[in-house]
């Protein structure tokens, strides 16, 4: 929604009864509108990635060990899961057990 007086961006707030008003930031003009409904999201949830046995036979194995059964040799992939300014994070499995983890060196 934007300001009719201004045209800026009207920004949400809730009030302490939880209904919503938009405020605009540049003139302070608000309004209330019933017809919106505002959801929550949380965008700091890990995703998940699969990688499936198909897939498995071609990934690089290495000599990781396993923080579950201790074994000695893993298949790794890499994946941008961050800014790309950041080291990407290697995602371990275990070849015996098919445990999997993560380093994010």
């Amino acid at each position: 929604m934007f300001c009719k007086k201004c045209k800026s961006l009207l920004i949400p707030e809730k009030n302490e009864k939880g209904k919503v008003k938009f405020i605009c930031r540049k003139c302070g003009t608000s309004s209330r509108s019933s017809d919106i409904k505002i959801v929550s999201v949380n965008p700091k949830k890990d995703k998940l990635y699969f990688v499936d046995k198909k897939e498995a036979d071609e990934l690089p194995t290495v000599r990781q060990k396993c923080p579950k059964c201790g074994k000695m040799k893993a298949f790794y992939w890499i994946i941008q899961t961050r800014a790309a300014d950041e080291p990407a994070t290697k995602f371990f499995r275990c070849v015996a057990c098919e445990h999997t983890w993560r380093d994010y060196s």
